[in-house]
C-alpha cells in the first residue's frame, strides 16, 4: 500500500477533501502533529508523498516556536530525496524558505473564498481544473518564488499563490484542501483573528455554504491531476 506523510499544526487544519481522495486512491494516510512529535525522527524516504500543512504561525517563527527548525531540516531531505512533496499554506512557506526564498508578512490578511489567477504555466498545470472556482484563502504572510520554481497563480493581494518544481513539488498558498462544509471549525478556531481583520464569520460561512458542491469537485479535480503526475512519474530513490 502506498503511504502518504501529512505534517499537521492544528488539528483541524487537516487534509480535509484530500484525504478521501488519497484513500480512493489507495494510500494510507498518517498524521504527525509538529508542535508535539519528535519531527528529527520522522523519515520521510519511507512515504510515497510528503504533505505539509497549514497554521496560524510563521514560516519564520522559529525563536518562538523551536520546532520549525526540525520541520525545515524534514523539508530539505525530501527537497533533496526529488520525491512528491505537496505544501499547502504554511507548508508552501516553509518549503520557499527552504529552497532559499524570502518569507514575510504582506501587512495584510487575505480571508475568504476567491479564484485563483493562472499564469500561462498554470494554465497547463493541474490547477488549470479549477477553473474560476474560488478556493479559500487565509493567511497574512507570502513567499517569493525559488529560484528554480515556476510561478503557477496568484491573486490581486498575493501574487504568488502556488509554484511548482519538475511536477513532484506542489506549493499552494490557499487552501485547496479545506472542506467548505466543514468551515465551522476554521471559523471557531481562528474566531481571534477574524475579529482582529475585522471579518464577520457570517460572510464566511455564507460563501462556504454556496460553495460546498463546486469547490469539493474542483479541488479533486486539481488534486487527482497532480497525483496521476507524481503516480506515474519514475520513482525516485532517496538520495
Amino acid at each position: 500500500m502506498k503511504t502518504a506523510l501529512a505534517i499537521r499544526h492544528l488539528d483541524f487544519e487537516d487534509l480535509g477533501t484530500l484525504e478521501q481522495l488519497l484513500a480512493e486512491r489507495g494510500y494510507a494516510v498518517r498524521y504527525q502533529d509538529a508542535p508535539t512529535d519528535d519531527l528529527r525522527t520522522v523519515d520521510t524516504a519511507q512515504a510515497d508523498l510528503l504533505v505539509v500543512l497549514g497554521g496560524p504561525i510563521g514560516a519564520f517563527d522559529e525563536a518562538l516556536y523551536p520546532f520549525i527548525e526540525d520541520e525545515l531540516a524534514l523539508i530539505r531531505q525530501r527537497l533533496d530525496s526529488r520525491r512528491p512533496l505537496l505544501g499547502i499554506c504554511l507548508g508552501a512557506q516553509l518549503i520557499a524558505r527552504a529552497l532559499g526564498a524570502d518569507v514575510a508578512s504582506m501587512g495584510v490578511k487575505e480571508i475568504g473564498f476567491a479564484p485563483l489567477t493562472l499564469t500561462p504555466e498554470g494554465e497547463a498545470s493541474p490547477l488549470a481544473a479549477l477553473g474560476q472556482v474560488p478556493v479559500l484563502h487565509w493567511h497574512g504572510d507570502r513567499f517569493d518564488i525559488p529560484a528554480g520554481a515556476t510561478r503557477l497563480a496568484g491573486t490581486a493581494i498575493c501574487a504568488n499563490q502556488a509554484f511548482s518544481i519538475d511536477g513532484h513539488v506542489l506549493a499552494l498558498q490557499c487552501h485547496l484542501e479545506a472542506d467548505p462544509r466543514r468551515i465551522e471549525r476554521w471559523l471557531v478556531g481562528h474566531a481571534c483573528e477574524l475579529a482582529q481583520a475585522g471579518i464577520d464569520p457570517r460572510a464566511l460561512r455564507a460563501e462556504a455554504h454556496a460553495l460546498q458542491s463546486d469547490l469539493p469537485l474542483a479541488a479533486r479535480a486539481a488534486f487527482a491531476a497532480w497525483l496521476d503526475g507524481i503516480e506515474t512519474a519514475p520513482r525516485r530513490a532517496a538520495s
